[in-house]
């Protein structure tokens, strides 16, 4: 079991290129990790070269990571017998998203999953970025906009709406775009928009993002504090009762919501379930929160 353990550092590390980004994967502080990949390369030889850049394979390295995707294939298969035998899930699952959903949707539905399947893990991964799951930062990811490129099953999930929103007090006052003159925006910071439907202000804003943040939650709590205004998602206003939306006729925005998996993963009877129920999960929650705001 230790050989395994190691084999998953190894693993983790060979994905992320890095001590410091396979560290959250592990669980592990990065120091840890180096004592691991040190503990490792004293056993079979070094495995990684370092450099500022990073940690790279060694041809030994480049040989090994095979063997160990094997390993880690045939853990999977595991769990898939557990799946076929009790019927229920089991093992770790790490679903990464945009943390808008990641703040406000995934935790209840992956709860409701979780006490349904006691032997389930489900680690959320919030992250301002997209999630790289090529090399493995997760099972499966939440995005905004379709993929186009990589070897990937794809699927939309639901519609969500944003509309602009302020604080009830602010929110009063604005009755006409031309009120928006007069009120500061909270929003993203323009570089870090990482998504093209992130770009939710535009002409909105033409005098620019007085409080900008790359964390949809601390725009919330921006705006909750009466920074200005800014575009909210629907189902995030219950959890904001300070804030109100305004100009609902003018500025109403929708996108979507898409579950990306590996395509390798498609014959994973575990893991299409875990995506099905995430699935009708968010759907639900979605309608159930935006229902709030007819």
């Amino acid at each position: 079991m230790d050989q395994w353990d190691d084999m998953r550092v190894f693993l983790a590390v060979a994905r992320a290129e890095s001590l410091s980004r396979a560290a959250p994967q592990l669980r592990m502080d990065a120091a840890t990790v180096g004592r691991r990949i040190a503990r490792l390369e004293a056993r079979v030889g070094a495995c990684f070269v370092k450099s500022p850049q990073g940690y790279a394979l060694t041809d030994l390295g480049a040989r090994m990571l095979p063997a160990a995707e094997a390993a880690e294939t045939a853990l999977g298969q595991v769990a898939e017998a557990a799946v076929a035998q009790t019927g229920q899930l089991s093992g770790q699952i790490r679903i990464g998203a945009p943390d808008g959903a990641a703040n406000y949707l995934l935790p209840q539905v992956c709860a409701r999953i979780g006490a349904d399947n006691p032997g389930l893990e489900i680690q959320i991964l919030a992250l301002p970025r997209v999630v790289n799951l090529s090399k493995r930062e997760a099972d499966m990811a939440l995005t905004v906009s379709p993929p186009d490129a990589g070897r990937l099953l794809v699927q939309k999930i639901t519609d969500y709406r944003l509309h602009l929103a302020a604080e009830a007090q602010i929110a009063a006052k604005i009755t006409t775009r031309a009120h928006l003159k007069d009120v500061p925006f909270v929003g993203y910071i323009p570089d870090m928009i990482f998504d093209k439907e992130l770009d939710y202000l535009g002409p909105l804003a033409a005098g620019g993002v007085q409080l900008a943040s790359n964390s949809v939650a601390v725009q919330a709590m921006a705006l909750r504090a009466g920074a200005g205004v800014g575009i909210v998602h629907d189902f995030a206003l219950p959890a904001m009762p300070e804030v109100r939306r305004v100009l609902t006729e003018e500025v109403s925005l929708v996108r979507s919501f898409y579950l990306v998996r590996h395509l390798s993963d498609r014959k994973s009877e575990r893991l299409t379930r875990f995506a099905e129920a995430v699935s009708a999960g968010l759907r639900a929650e979605v309608a159930r929160l935006e229902g709030a705001f007819p």
